[in-house]
């Protein structure tokens, strides 16, 4: 299917891209300290903080528009419920504690509280989490849907992360909050108009409600309640996700991250409508027979939007995809570079190895989706895999309760992930009819989780060194 775009709406995005390069120079490619460049000198604002925040964590946006119009009304209570309440006890107990930490990343952190060889081996599992992968993937997918297939999607998002490596390498963390305030700004515009033109052409609410299926009503989408249970195990990457814990390091005050993070879990919850019933109402206009459901909303914004909102709203998807994929290329760069990378090159510039690293994530997001191409098994594998053992060493830099005797925290992460990984290969070579990559009829994650709970029971350090434990 080829979307029918006029020129004005190819101008709208030509401009976007323009627009996010401007933003990124205006301070220019200037020396500047660490702290300046990977946390914006910890001076974002509350309003700035919201912005990055909330555009980052909603980067999945195709595979929401997918499940809405399939499974409605439950995306509320499977793919928002568990990341408001994780968010939330993030914000309580975390937030404050982060930013008083004097650590610029997580394996700093984690090499602060336990050991220098801990923080470096946490690195990788790290650089793994953020890959930009998915999100390389689903921006390939609509600039293949916008040129009706005339070259591989793989070239089409190949040009884009590069683009991304561009505009992030010359600006750092700054031009990343420079330009998710944009984005946040696109995203809410463009399904509030997309709403808007739906409800036109179909009716309101009472009418769309009474013409789903059951299925869209129910609030479990027809899911049992264990499978509901899974995603909210999947939703503690909550606490591991480095996105996170740079936003709530960059904050002016502990007051800020924990108060940004409450201000962001209303924006997702209304966001999180303006998606489910833009989902809803593609099934309602379009039918229930897509093909690739995961282009519900472009399709839908294809047939409904007239000239010019229609590129706006494509502009607002690429925004929301782009918003994640900044951070996580810049994430990820700065893990490999800063964090692993100058412990081997300890007379090389800090800032030059992140720049360094955020184009090798490119080129191993590009390569990824070239081996994995699918966004819900690249989120499905890395967080299986690499959650479980990172989890009680990253809740252990701040917590008293969860802090490990140093050797533990090496086991945790390789045992824990070896595991999973193990787990999840043995499914895959020996699947279970329709059960993917269960094995035993157990999901990957569980035997990781497990062992991790194991080795917290009989590994806690119980006289922990205070420091950053006992400063809220």
């Amino acid at each position: 299917m080829t979307a029918v775009f006029s020129w004005i709406d190819w101008s709208l995005i030509v401009l976007y891209f323009i627009f996010l390069i401007w933003l990124s120079v205006k301070k220019g490619w200037k020396a500047e300290s660490e702290e300046e460049f990977l946390l914006s000198g910890r001076k974002v604002t509350l309003p700035a903080f919201v912005a990055t925040l909330v555009s980052t964590w909603y980067g999945g946006i195709l595979g929401v528009g997918e499940w809405s119009y399939q499974f409605g009304i439950s995306q509320w209570l499977i793919l928002g419920a568990p990341f408001y309440i994780f968010s939330a006890i993030f914000a309580v107990f975390l937030a404050g504690k982060i930013r008083k930490n004097k650590a610029l990343t997580i394996p700093e952190a984690i090499a602060n509280r336990y050991n220098e060889k801990s923080g470096r081996l946490s690195a990788l599992p790290i650089f793994i989490l953020v890959s930009p992968a998915p999100y390389i993937l689903m921006l390939g997918l609509i600039f293949q849907f916008l040129s009706g297939g005339s070259a591989p999607f793989l070239l089409y998002a190949s040009l884009v992360a590069l683009f991304s490596v561009l505009y992030i390498t010359i600006g750092g963390f700054g031009a990343v909050i420079r330009t998710d305030m944009l984005q946040l700004v696109l995203m809410f515009s463009g399904f509030i108009i997309l709403l808007i033109y739906a409800a036109g052409e179909f009716g309101g609410i009472g009418t769309l409600w009474s013409s789903v299926n059951d299925i869209h009503r129910d609030p479990t989408g027809g899911n049992n309640w264990q499978y509901i249970l899974v995603w909210f195990f999947i939703a503690l990457w909550t606490f591991v996700d480095p996105s996170f814990h740079q936003r709530a390091a960059a904050a002016e005050s502990p007051k800020t991250a924990r108060n940004g993070i409450f201000v962001s879990i209303g924006f997702w919850i209304f966001f999180d409508f303006l998606t489910c019933f833009a989902g809803l109402y593609a099934f309602a206009i379009l039918g229930g027979g897509l093909e690739q459901p995961v282009l519900a909303y472009p399709i839908l914004a294809d047939q409904i939007l007239p000239i010019g909102l229609k590129g706006l709203f494509f502009v607002s998807l690429l925004a929301i995809i782009m918003s994640t994929l900044d951070s996580y290329l810049f994430i990820s760069g700065q893990t490999l570079g800063r964090d692993y990378l100058v412990k081997y090159f300890p007379d090389k510039n800090p800032n030059l190895l992140t720049r360094i690293g955020i184009l090798i994530s490119a080129l191993l997001g590009i390569l990824l989706i070239i081996i994995y191409p699918s966004v819900i098994d690249l989120w499905y594998v890395i967080g299986s895999v690499f959650i479980p053992g990172m989890l009680v060493p990253v809740l252990g830099i701040y917590l008293k309760p969860f802090q490990l005797k140093p050797n533990y925290v090496i086991i945790s992460i390789i045992a824990c992930t070896a595991l999973s990984f193990i787990w999840l290969v043995l499914g895959t070579l020996m699947p279970a009819s329709g059960q993917g990559y269960l094995y035993l009829g157990v999901e990957p994650f569980y035997p990781g989780l497990f062992l991790a709970i194991f080795l917290w029971l009989i590994g806690r350090d119980k006289n922990p060194d205070p420091g950053i434990l006992e400063s809220e």
